[in-house]
């Protein structure tokens, strides 16, 4: 659903499409890789939240950090990538897309998750 929310707001001619997609296809799996294991922390958090140790607390935020790094790190390495296909605003565009709807799923999760208990 993400692909199809990008594709309906940049504007992309069909040369700049034929470069930009499997640039993007790319991006977008090894994203979901990371995700994948932020999906993977939540849920072992989620599994001892009430009983959690100050070792698995400590392994849940070192796991979150980790993973938000690994998102940065690829958003960063990629922005070169698209520069090289589309124009600066159109790149800027599509991590803002990338940004927010990245947001609306974390909000989702944390309305989800319950928080640790002191």
């Amino acid at each position: 659903m993400k692909k199809q929310i990008i594709a309906c707001k940049l504007d992309l001619t069909d040369t700049e499409a034929q470069q930009f997609w499997p640039i993007y296809d790319q991006y977008a799996a090894e994203m979901t890789k990371i995700m994948d294991r932020k999906s993977e922390v939540i849920q072992e958090y989620a599994a001892n939240y009430t009983t959690i140790t100050y070792e698995q607390a400590d392994a849940c935020i070192q796991g979150r950090s980790a993973v938000e790094e690994s998102a940065l790190r690829l958003r960063l390495k990629y922005i070169p990538l698209f520069r090289k296909v589309v124009s600066g605003r159109t790149t800027a565009l599509l991590f803002q897309m990338d940004w927010r709807l990245s947001l609306v799923i974390d909000l989702q999760l944390a309305a989800e998750v319950p928080m640790v208990q002191p």
